[in-house]
């Protein structure tokens, strides 16, 4: 009979351990806990950390995310408010902020990441929807570009940011509070969402790629247009200037030409001058230099008798 006792105490020890360990749980400090008993939510969710009790083998614990949550869209292309199609890529934050509702109406952090999915992926396309692409692209107002001073004057649009009247933080503001609103519903709390990334599809891209093209070649237009003018003036100026060189070089060398002339005449006329000799000698020189010009081995030359330069050659004998 003490046997049967001993048995039965031990087993009601054991008994007692196996339940107070199916009754035991823990709460993380990064989660919170939800009591469900048959399926359905029970009491007010479990939020502070530490060793917690339940309805052994009756009540089940789930553990829901209490820390903020990242949710990165997919990106997706939509159309703007003046047709322009683009592929926009959205990223938010967000976190649980009423369990029991969440647990009920969502169940997991799957199904979670569907609704926002569908609520903030329909929020940005209804935006996106109602402005133009300038706005959307845009953050400032009033920002003004830096730009070259070379470009000031250029003709067409270069260089010039058109006025937004609202820019892509209030779009994205505005996403913000018509998501939120619907997100309550499900106990999740939107703490933020952002434009990650904004591309045009590839038709739009290679028309922006063209016009980009094609307003840097005006810009190189008008500088080679300007570097042929600045060219044009520097070569105009240096045949100017080389002109005035030559010409001046051409009046010295002339100028000391005839007074080199000048004075050569001027000892030839002493040299000459000293009497009838020295005149006859001078013009006789002279005819033989203007002979060594005249006449070469081969040439012939035919004289009249009262040839000047055939004076000198009436007084000599034959044979001399």
């Amino acid at each position: 009979m003490k046997k049967v006792a001993g048995s039965f105490i031990v087993l009601l020890i054991l008994a007692g351990i196996v339940v107070l360990f199916a009754s035991a749980y823990t709460v993380n400090e990064t989660k919170q806990a939800i009591i469900t008993q048959f399926g359905k939510p029970v009491g007010d969710p479990v939020t502070s950390s530490g060793l917690h009790f339940r309805t052994p083998f009756v009540q089940t614990v789930h553990m829901i995310e209490k820390r903020f949550l990242e949710w990165d869209g997919r990106p997706t292309e939509m159309p703007t408010k003046d047709k322009t199609y683009i592929e926009v890529d959205t990223f938010g934050r967000w976190r649980i902020s009423d369990a029991k509702q969440y647990f009920e109406r969502l169940r997991d952090e799957r199904s979670a990441e569907s609704r926002l999915d569908n609520i903030l992926g329909s929020e940005t396309r209804n935006a996106i929807a109602k402005h133009e692409l300038i706005e959307v692209i845009r953050t400032t107002k009033d920002r003004q570009p830096a730009q070259d001073a070379t470009l000031v004057d250029t003709p067409g649009n270069i260089g010039i940011l058109y006025p937004i009247t609202l820019g892509r933080a209030a779009i994205e503001q505005e996403i913000f509070e018509n998501a939120a609103s619907k997100l309550t519903d499900f106990g999740i709390e939107l703490l933020d969402i952002r434009f990650k990334r904004i591309n045009y599809n590839n038709s739009v891209r290679q028309r922006i790629y063209e016009r980009m093209i094609s307003e840097r070649q005006q810009i190189a237009e008008r500088f080679r247009s300007e570097g042929a003018g600045e060219a044009a003036k520097i070569t105009g100026k240096k045949e100017r200037d080389l002109q005035e060189i030559e010409s001046e070089a051409y009046k010295t060398v002339e100028t000391i030409r005839g007074q080199a002339d000048a004075r050569a005449t001027e000892i030839y006329a002493e040299a000459f001058n000293q009497g009838d000799k020295s005149i006859e000698f001078y013009e006789f020189t002279k005819s033989m230099e203007s002979y060594e010009r005249m006449l070469d081995e081969d040439a012939t030359l035919i004289l009249s008798t009262d040839s000047e330069l055939f004076k000198f050659l009436k007084d000599i004998e034959p044979g001399e």
